[in-house]
């Protein structure tokens, strides 16, 4: 069985799903293909790969498709940083400290801005870069405070990352695509419904996590 995910759900989630799964005790063998959405939409598209998840910001043509995950953007610092005793952080803050950004093309970023914007408020990067996980590690290392796709944060928290909900709403949308005309095989199936359920268990993880 073959997969190709973007990272936000490649890096640490599906590896987690994978694991639930037990690949061995069912003779599957299982490709992951970690790439960016675009990459996502090729591989799908000339049938390399069972099934891909990606994100919402390029066209799905040519592909079925559904929402896997809708799910809210959170703050991401250290511990020593002066705002990780908040219990909520504000958006009109973030201006006042260093600033890890997503891409400007990335469409979370797009949506932030937007309704900062809004508000008047302006961010100032001391980094760009395309990826949550990149944004959690130099977070982890003290660079700043950055905003974060929830499911990459769960790698993170063990190691000390602190996590806070915004007071905004902000997604980060996964989407799962298929190849028209190419039935999914029951293995991919059963693959997907522990998807579904390691995703019920994550999500609770992070209302923890939140909560903390």
């Amino acid at each position: 069985m073959a997969i190709a995910s973007l990272p936000a759900l490649g890096t640490g989630f599906l590896p987690r799903v994978i694991a639930a799964f037990d690949a061995p005790s069912r003779n599957v063998q299982i490709s992951l293909q970690v790439m960016s959405s675009r990459e996502v939409h090729e591989k799908v598209s000339a049938g390399q790969v069972d099934f891909g998840l990606m994100s919402d910001e390029m066209s799905m043509a040519g592909l079925e498709h559904s929402v896997f995950a809708r799910m809210r953007a959170v703050a991401v610092m250290n511990s020593h940083h002066p705002l990780a005793t908040r219990p909520v952080i504000a958006v009109a803050d973030l201006p006042e400290f260093p600033f890890i950004a997503l891409n400007p093309e990335d469409s979370t970023r797009l949506r932030l801005e937007t309704q900062l914007t809004a508000r008047e408020i302006r961010l100032k990067p001391v980094v760009e870069t395309p990826y949550s996980h990149t944004i959690c590690e130099l977070a982890l290392a003290g660079v700043g405070i950055g905003i974060a796709h929830p499911l990459v944060t769960l790698d993170f928290a063990e190691r000390g990352l602190v996590v806070k909900p915004i007071d905004i709403e902000v997604m980060f949308t996964g989407v799962l695509v298929f190849r028209p005309g190419t039935p999914l095989t029951e293995t991919a199936r059963q693959f997907m419904r522990h998807m579904r359920m390691q995703l019920e268990r994550d999500q609770k993880a992070l209302k923890r996590a939140l909560a903390n």
